[in-house]
């Protein structure tokens, strides 16, 4: 992993404000920020938050990803306590952060 400075490339809360940005070492840094060390089940939820967002053209709410998780990965991974032990606090806005993309709407 090439470290990155997020100063430039974040906004206020975090968030990439250019999701071109976004590569697999920016994630890198920002899961690190938030005290995650990624695995492959992280990149799985990191490359489904950019599917929903890519076919709903918005970031998910918990509910939304907890769905979507279970629709697309089935029960076991479209649960909020798997979602939970992978992105504490926020699923949803941990995991789009590190995913580079937007906030979510109704996110705090």
């Amino acid at each position: 992993m090439t470290p990155v400075d997020l100063n430039d490339l974040c906004d206020h809360n975090g968030f990439l404000t250019r999701r071109e940005d976004w590569n697999k070492d920016v994630a890198q840094s920002l899961a690190k920020a938030e005290g995650i060390a990624l695995w492959e089940p992280h990149w799985e939820i990191i490359a489904l938050l950019q599917t929903f967002h890519t076919r709903y053209g918005d970031s998910p709410a918990n509910r939304a990803l907890v769905a979507f998780a279970k629709e697309q990965l089935g029960p076991e991974k479209g649960s909020s306590l798997y979602l939970m032990k992978l992105f504490p606090g926020s699923p949803a806005r941990v995991g789009s952060r590190i995913a580079g993309l937007p906030k979510p709407k109704n996110c705090l």
